[in-house]
């Protein structure tokens, strides 16, 4: 039984997220993102409800730029267009994390965002979804439960407003994650991804 394909028809019946003020829920007429055959794709996605109260806010760092992607809520979902190569993504919450990717163009990935408790509110992590998932149960649950959401101006204006706490984490936590056991560091896999159909879904 492909699961997938079950779920693309299941989420027509979901209520709708709970999505930050900043964000924007992107229509059933929309694509989540805008995306060439040169691009790789990927979806960062949040379909767990611990912490839910607490936003999560993911960034392209492969280089010294914080390159803001969005504010990923409890069943919200983020799709990020990008040129191919080695990434270097990072969450943040009450810490930062982080996570590599090998991409190839034409082909869309997956993230989940997931929380774990902090000191004094929600931490999050980046975990990257295998090809061997992406047909499964869980994928279709996780796929169903979260909507497609976009920048909104009041987003983007948020990340330059917090640019110096979230320079600060970077560099804080981002020592602490190099210093990990590489088996330790997650890494999203040029093979983990399937083929672009120029909307992300």
């Amino acid at each position: 039984m492909n699961y997938a394909k079950l779920a693309l028809i299941a989420c027509i019946l979901l209520l709708p997220a709970c999505a930050s003020k900043h964000m924007t829920p992107v229509l059933d007429t929309e694509k989540p993102v805008i995306a060439n055959a040169n691009d790789a794709v990927v979806v960062f996605m949040r379909p767990s409800m611990l912490g839910g109260a607490i936003q999560s806010s993911v960034f392209d760092v492969t280089n010294q730029e914080n390159k803001f992607i969005g504010i990923v809520s409890t069943d919200t979902k983020v799709a990020y267009a990008t040129q191919p190569g080695p990434k270097t993504f990072m969450v943040i919450g009450e810490s930062a994390d982080f996570a590599k990717a090998e991409l190839e163009a034409g082909k869309t990935y997956y993230m989940l965002v997931t929380p774990r408790m902090g000191f004094w509110k929600a931490r999050f992590s980046l975990r990257p979804v295998t090809k061997t998932e992406l047909n499964g149960e869980d994928f279709a649950e996780w796929s169903c439960e979260c909507a497609y959401v976009k920048n909104s101006t009041t987003a983007e204006l948020w990340a330059k407003e917090n640019a110096l706490d979230i320079q600060n984490k970077r560099t804080e936590y981002y020592k602490d994650w190099m210093e990990k056991p590489e088996i330790e560091r997650p890494l999203l896999r040029s093979t983990d991804g399937i083929p672009t159909e120029l909307n992300a879904q």
